[in-house]
């Protein structure tokens, strides 16, 4: 029997008399290992794997209506079409043709472009349930086609933008974070190179499961940057939409959109400092993925930034504006860092005010305090039951302190008018963390000998980090990230030491998400004083 292929490609396997007999055959071409089968309904050929974890379909069963089931975990699959009946990933199949007694088949894999097509099709299509595994196997097969990878994250932001009804979250900001990581770290590892993007669709997938579509207005509208802030300053969606549409069919890049958005993400406390992560976020991920993925991200951000809370209206943040107001440039009163540390808001931003001539400065006190907090955080509040909401208080309050600096340093290095504003909110951000630290804690034992190795080392944990919730792993990386950032952008600031430690703390210790005790005790608490 020769295995050669006739004129039209196909390739003679098998003796039809033989696999009548037998039922079923492995033939295997190259790497390929098919199976023949034969049916009252003709010969069918598709891979012996079953596409969901690779056992082997020639053990399964066959059934009337030429559907084979996988008996490891019930997959089914009709073989005259490889389509998947109960299960997710499709079978591949192949056309054969019985002629002269003989079996023969076409083993030729589709075009590279419609295999890609179809890996994106069908990680779109895993999405709504959030199949893990699957959405791995179906970057796998894009990539193994000789697709770019980065086009799974186009397709799912594409895919997701709109059903976030308050806007863009941790996913997308996230996002950034995990290509920054892929192409700095992941060298030429295949598995290394595929998780990061795992990462991203299957965060993406996850907010996103079951969640309704919230359509963006429609049209597009002249670009005009102060149009922009005042729309998201109006709580305007529509308006703001079609002013950033109209900029990118002005063909205008994203560092043009970048300033004003950021403005509008500082006229406000907003959000615990998200409203600007995700600004810096959005350029950097726009900027890795290409203008391609622009609208998407831009339109989420800007709905994440007109629904944002303005905290600054609440009376604990309340001297946020008049402290804005105050600011001249010419306060030369740099703060000592132990002062800011233990400094109420309204002190805080007074402290803050007073060293407006340094900006560059001012920003290493700044950072300074939050990292002294951040290693002093009082961890016994993480159990505390009985207690306001207003206490409710755990590590990633101090954490976000570190991200947002990095974003006000990334930000007002490009546009310096945005120091004053990006500077008063992190002194909101001391003001708020203070009362939740003990500076009496001797936290010396988590001082890091080896600043390389340990950043090296967090870095290559967030490969294969473990934490179940996205919101956790999501945190790992940005936070990674941004202390290396911080770190690499200044070596021998007087921080360095401190915000090390703090970190290592934070890697080192328990990180508690469910609060069942304290939840029931304070919803108790709550209908009682409803009266």
């Amino acid at each position: 029997m020769s295995a050669l292929p006739d004129q039209d490609g196909l390739v003679c396997v098998a003796d039809l008399g033989e696999l009548a007999r037998a039922g079923r055959r492995i033939v295997k071409l190259g790497a390929k290992q098919i199976l023949l089968v034969h049916s009252d309904r003709g010969v069918f050929a598709c891979n012996n794997r079953c596409p969901h974890e690779g056992y082997p379909l020639m053990e399964g069963t066959l059934t009337e209506g030429c559907v084979l089931t996988c008996n490891w975990h019930n997959w089914k699959f009709h073989l005259g079409t490889g389509e998947t009946l109960v299960g997710g990933d499709r079978l591949r199949h192949y056309p054969t043709r019985v002629a002269a007694g003989q079996v023969w088949l076409d083993p030729a894999d589709p075009p590279a472009a419609e295999r890609i097509e179809q890996a994106l099709d069908n990680l779109i299509a895993a999405m709504p349930r959030h199949e893990y595994d699957r959405m791995a196997r179906e970057i796998a097969r894009l990539q193994a086609a000789g697709g770019d990878p980065l086009a799974a994250v186009r397709r799912a932001l594409a895919a997701t933008h709109d059903a976030y009804e308050f806007g863009m979250g941790h996913a997308q900001a996230a996002a950034a974070d995990w290509l920054a990581l892929r192409a700095s770290d992941a060298g030429t590892d295949p598995a290394r190179r595929l998780a990061p993007i795992l990462e991203i669709v299957g965060h993406l997938a996850w907010d996103t499961r079951r969640e309704p579509r919230h359509p963006f207005a429609a049209g597009a509208e002249a670009w005009e940057p102060e149009a922009l802030v005042a729309a998201i300053e109006a709580e305007d969606e529509a308006r703001a939409t079609r002013l950033v549409r109209g900029a990118l069919q002005a063909g205008l890049d994203t560092e043009t959109l970048t300033r004003p958005l950021a403005r509008a993400a500082l006229a406000h406390y907003q959000d615990f400092g998200h409203a600007l992560i995700y600004v810096a976020k959005t350029a950097e991920l726009i900027r890795r993925l290409g203008r391609q993925a622009a609208e998407p991200a831009l339109l989420a951000l800007v709905r994440a930034l007109v629904y944002a809370r303005r905290e600054d209206l609440i009376p604990e943040f309340r001297a946020y504006g008049p402290a804005g107001a105050a600011w001249d440039g010419r306060g030369d009163a740099l703060p000592r860092v132990d002062d800011l540390a233990r400094a109420s808001v309204g002190r805080a931003l007074d402290l803050t005010v007073a060293g407006s001539a340094k900006p560059a400065a001012l920003y290493d006190r700044l950072l300074h305090a939050a990292a002294r907090q951040w290693l002093h955080f009082d961890l016994d509040l993480q159990d505390r039951v009985d207690q306001p909401i207003s206490r409710n208080v755990g590590w990633l309050d101090f954490t976000h302190m570190l991200t947002f600096a990095n974003a006000v340093r990334t930000l007002a290095t490009r546009f310096p008018d945005l120091w004053p504003a990006g500077l008063l909110q992190l002194a909101c951000f001391l003001g708020r963390n203070a009362p939740f630290c003990d500076f009496e804690q001797d936290q010396s034992r988590w001082r890091v000998a080896d600043p390389a190795a340990f950043l090296a080392e967090r870095t290559t944990a967030l490969f294969d980090h473990g934490a179940p919730e996205y919101i956790v792993s999501s945190h790992l990386v940005k936070i990674t990230l941004a202390l290396t950032a911080e770190i690499e952008a200044a070596p021998e600031a007087p921080w360095t030491a401190d915000l090390l430690a703090a970190a290592n703390r934070f890697f080192a210790s328990p990180l508690k998400r469910k609060h069942v005790a304290r939840s029931a005790t304070q919803a108790i608490a709550f209908v009682a004083a409803e009266g």
